[in-house]
């Protein structure tokens, strides 16, 4: 047997202490996840995000890592709705409009003209409204966290002209997303709108592809969408909020421990943004008048009623179904 020696006892109990000083996640991670986003990194929801992801690897003792992909780094809007169902990436955030590709009933929060104000918002989405689309999202194999995460009501942005009265929407090159909903709304108005994938939009802006887009002041603003739009409309047309998803087998995949500390802490951080969000409402449209941008605040009740005479509600009633559409009723009142 060898002898132990001093220097041997002093390396042995060197090595011991080392181990006990060096944290549990400074190992690798037993779950490493990737969550995919089409958000430039300044945007609130990335950097929530990356905060959560701190949070739950110090939480977990390192066990879990949740590496975070802004700006469609793995893909399109489109693809990533696949990649997730697959499990090619773990978590996508998505808006309902978009979802609705997949799921229909997720267009339903975004309807027009429903929303007053973001305590109407909430009331809804945190309530009965979102617990109906969530058990819808689920029978895709797909988990949705029970927080939304705020895009904002979305405005109009145009490149020629502002947009004051609905006759200005006629013939109108305007970007969309892959949404049925926001298709057939600028259908609706008389535009000619034009799926786009976000990671598109703004090189189709600078082109002159299309004319016009519609999205939140966040995005307009982090996106840098001022850059090639002269003329912001504050049509609030409609809210759209991004459903935090995860592929259901991964996510079951995970020991109950682990998944009760992800979804808190990603629940949590859907919170923070939202105030985020609310707080930078109050700024972007001084900072984007200051970087160019000319603003104007058209009647949301013309709009409702030329939608409403253009058969747009009792059509996207028939198609939503009772259900559905029963639900955003109980949340707003009375549409069609």
């Amino acid at each position: 047997m060898q002898r132990a020696t001093r220097r041997t006892l002093l390396a042995a109990g060197s090595a011991g202490t080392l181990g006990l000083l060096v944290p549990r996640w400074a190992q690798a991670a037993e779950f490493t996840y990737k969550y995919a986003n089409n958000l430039p990194p300044a945007h609130p929801m990335n950097v929530r995000a990356t905060q959560a992801a701190a949070r739950i690897r110090e939480e977990t003792g390192g066990r879990f890592e949740l590496q975070i992909f802004p700006s469609s780094q793995l893909g399109s809007d489109s693809d990533l709705l696949s990649q997730v169902r697959s499990g090619g990436v773990e978590f996508f955030t998505m808006a309902g409009a978009l979802l609705a590709t997949l799921v229909p009933m997720a267009a339903i929060d975004g309807v027009p003209y429903v929303f007053a104000d973001y305590d109407a918002v909430w009331k809804a989405i945190d309530g009965g409204l979102g617990a109906t689309i969530r058990g819808e999202i689920a029978k895709f194999n797909l988990v949705a966290m029970e927080k939304v995460w705020d895009n904002g009501f979305h405005q109009t942005t145009t490149r020629n002209r502002p947009i004051q009265v609905p006759s200005d929407m006629k013939g109108l090159k305007i970007r969309t997303g892959a949404s049925a909903l926001q298709v057939s709304m600028c259908t609706a108005l008389g535009a000619s709108p034009t799926t786009i994938n976000f990671n598109e939009l703004y090189s189709s802006l600078q082109t002159g592809v299309v004319d016009a887009q519609l999205n939140a002041l966040v995005v307009i603003k982090t996106a840098k969408l001022y850059e090639v739009q002269k003329y912001c409309s504050l049509t609030n047309h409609m809210w759209s909020g991004f459903w935090f998803l995860a592929n259901k087998r991964a996510w079951e995949r995970l020991p109950e421990n682990v998944r009760g500390v992800v979804a808190r802490h990603l629940d949590a951080a859907a919170l923070a943004e939202r105030a985020d969000i609310a707080a930078s409402n109050k700024t972007l449209q001084d900072e984007l008048a200051a970087a160019g941008m000319s603003f104007n605040k058209p009647d949301p009740a013309q709009f409702r009623q030329a939608l409403a005479q253009a058969g747009f509600y009792r059509q996207w009633k028939e198609k939503m179904g009772e259900r559905a559409w029963g639900a955003l009723e109980a949340a707003v009142g009375t549409l069609a």
